[in-house]
């Protein structure tokens, strides 16, 4: 199946889903992990200057609530984020192959109820799974605590070109002598940003109390006790579940019918814009690649934004 055109609108929400290869536990939290993590996200915030609203790591899966200025500002973000991901975790778990399973998936969220229901569905990982009794358990990186509590998340970005160079010229090379700490700023959702900030804490530690009192019935309803932090970092990396549970991804994250539709015709003009585009390029391709020489590849075409 072909991967549908990424149209993303000028400073959308924007919803972001990862997965590892194979649905492996390659993000398995430990302090270390973590740290790296969090380190890489602030290091990509600090480059690009995305705007973050929330995220999680799972051990098999990552989200992010994010506010691109544009599809470029966000593939550059993704790319830098899941590539050193990859190559840390990889470092940490001996893991030699790729990490992820493929390019990340971006879903629009149009609009407010449906942006306070992904926020939910984020700060509800590690609970609604039965992993942890309350979402602020989860050992691996989220955003819970800042949320709830305003807590500042930081983490160490390690220069690995600037190390290698160093080796190479045969320099004794310390643990943290190419580490710089990054802070991660998260700003409020565009629905949540008229309140204060503690009434924006006081709505999240809501939220969080709703999700574990449902967290708690259904554990009970089916009869199973959380698996509890321990046996999480105890987890082999390198395994996989036994099946995968995933449900199709939506179009569109939006809360009503008029609102997915109005989604989808702003997408249909893009793709038709898009693929007349494609066929005037097309018949111009032969008369660009005489300007290069026999069996080369022309470069690719930058991104196409605002002047």
């Amino acid at each position: 199946m072909p991967r549908p055109l990424c149209f993303i609108p000028e400073n959308a929400l924007v919803e972001i889903t990862t997965r590892t290869l194979q649905g492996r536990l390659l993000l398995k939290p430990s302090p270390e992990l973590t740290d790296l993590i969090l380190g890489i996200i602030g290091k990509a915030q600090s480059l690009y200057g995305m705007t973050i609203h929330a995220f999680v790591f799972l051990s098999t899966h990552a989200h992010f609530l994010l506010s691109p200025s544009s599809a470029g500002q966000l593939a550059k973000f993704m790319q830098f984020v899941n590539a050193n991901i990859a190559k840390e975790a990889g470092r940490l778990h001996l893991w030699r192959e790729r990490l992820w399973s493929r390019r990340y998936r971006a879903i629009v969220v149009a609009d407010e109820k449906a942006a306070h229901a992904r926020l939910w569905y984020i700060l509800a990982h590690g609970a609604k799974e039965g992993l942890v009794w309350t979402p602020g358990a989860w050992p691996g990186p989220n955003c819970v605590a800042a949320l709830t509590t305003g807590e500042l998340l930081r983490g160490t970005w390690f220069d690995r070109s600037a190390e290698y160079l160093a080796r190479q010229r045969g320099e004794t090379v310390f643990a943290s002598q190419f580490a710089t700490t990054f802070d991660i700023k998260v700003t409020p959702l565009p629905c949540l940003q008229h309140l204060t900030a503690d009434q924006r804490q006081a709505e999240c530690r809501r939220i969080v109390g709703e999700i574990q009192a449902r967290a708690e019935a259904e554990n009970k309803e089916k009869g199973r006790q959380p698996m509890g932090v321990a046996a999480i970092l105890a987890q082999d990396p390198h395994s996989k579940p036994a099946s995968t549970d995933r449900s199709p991804a939506p179009f569109v994250h939006a809360s009503d019918d008029s609102t997915e539709m109005e989604f989808r015709v702003r997408y249909r003009a893009f793709v038709d814009a898009f693929r007349a585009g494609a066929q005037r390029m097309r018949e111009r391709a032969r008369e660009l690649a005489d300007m290069f020489p026999l069996w080369a590849f022309p470069p690719a075409l930058p991104f196409n934004a605002p002047a």
